[in-house]
């Protein structure tokens, strides 16, 4: 790399600071863009988002977003490096995963300031050559509030270029048995709308001669917080009572629009945590593209 991975542990520690109001427009045209028969937060509900609705889980991804100036963009659509996030040099940049603790749900009508700390920047060599890996940490909190209703850690990873008639990774194998399924069909509307929604102009998602051309892939690729986003919306769809209080997620494969992507889950009690679910996505061959792990609150105790 250009860029010495050691000056690039001179970013960790960095941080800035974000507020914005969760406003329902926003959570109103992912519900549209996701097809949900009515515009609540629970599918088929019809409570619709007004004030003081708590906003689903990761819609808060459409939220405290990144408004680069049109001069400050880079190539591929992100913004340039070296500003809040290290200047990696490597070109192929992707949303490797996450972790998120949930205190309390944001809600509409809430005005939230979003605090974000550069944690960890760590150069790696994988099987498809250098990587370089950032992890952010980003706090949410509600006016008035002393703590966080919600705690992310984001994990960005930077690849090189594809290897001319390099061999693609070896697939991972899926989980065998799901409780629940659903098949979704990612289309180039579907993409560019989740691209508006959360105001990301990174070309992979929308430009498909650039994404064959120079990224190298056989077409769009789903947003890897998309994919995270379809995964809840199964688990809501079969427990729409529950809250999170963690979940987590690995990037592990990309997904192309035109092709299905099936979303699996099933409730699992492992070690004697109880309200834990798996979840992961397939891609069109079947092959592990996305493994997520949830813990659901313990319900509330009544009232006495």
């Amino acid at each position: 790399m250009s860029e010495a991975p050691g000056s690039l542990q001179s970013w960790v520690g960095r941080t800035e600071a974000r507020a914005d109001t969760i406003g329902a427009t926003p959570a109103r045209a992912l519900a549209a863009t996701l097809d949900r028969d009515e515009s609540g937060p629970v599918p088929g509900s019809g409570s619709g988002f007004g004030p003081g609705t708590p906003l689903p889980a990761l819609w808060h991804w459409l939220y405290f977003l990144p408004l680069t100036r049109a001069r400050d963009i880079g190539p591929d659509g992100h913004a340039r490096r070296g500003g809040f996030l290290p200047p990696v040099p490597l070109p192929r940049r992707m949303w490797a995963g996450g972790r998120l603790q949930y205190r309390a749900a944001l809600a509409i009508g809430d005005r939230v300031e979003r605090r974000s700390t550069v944690e960890r920047v760590e150069a790696k060599q994988g099987r498809s050559g250098e990587l370089v890996f950032v992890t952010v940490r980003h706090e949410f909190l509600r006016a008035g509030d002393a703590l966080p209703a919600l705690t992310e850690w984001h994990d960005i990873v930077y690849r090189e270029p594809p290897r001319p008639g390099a061999a693609a990774p070896a697939p991972l194998p899926a989980p065998a048995e799901a409780a629940w399924s659903r098949t979704w069909h990612p289309d180039d509307v579907m993409l560019f709308r989740y691209s508006a929604l959360t105001f990301n102009g990174h070309r992979i998602h929308y430009d498909r001669r650039y994404v064959t051309e120079v990224e190298g892939y056989p077409g769009l690729v789903v947003h890897g917080p998309l994919i995270a986003t379809l995964l809840l919306e199964l688990l809501q769809s079969q427990r729409p009572q529950a809250l999170l209080a963690s979940f987590r997620f690995d990037a592990l494969r990309p997904c192309f629009d035109g092709r299905p992507l099936a979303v699996h889950g099933r409730p699992q009690d492992d070690g004697g945590v109880a309200g834990r679910v798996v979840l992961w996505a397939c891609d069109d061959a079947g092959a592990l593209a996305m493994r997520a792990e949830a813990v659901l609150a313990p319900p509330a105790s009544p009232a006495r």
